[in-house]
């Protein structure tokens, strides 16, 4: 009978072990996707900064 009684006490223990898992993962997908925006405005910021500066630099040449 004490292999009874413990059962249901590990299975309540799994199963809230895998629902701490599966909170984790979905924490961390939210976090991996805020990163992933971040680098892409990041890069995107850089890619418009580099365009500028380009333009600035045609436009301040002087042919002699």
């Amino acid at each position: 009978m004490a292999s009874n009684d413990k059962t249901p006490t590990e299975t309540e223990t799994i199963l809230m072990a895998l629902d701490q898992i599966s909170q984790t993962i979905d924490v961390m997908t939210s976090v991996v996707g805020r990163l992933r925006n971040y680098m892409q405005q990041q890069e995107a910021a850089a890619s418009d900064q580099t365009k500028e500066l380009q333009a600035e630099m045609r436009g301040d040449r002087i042919l002699h």
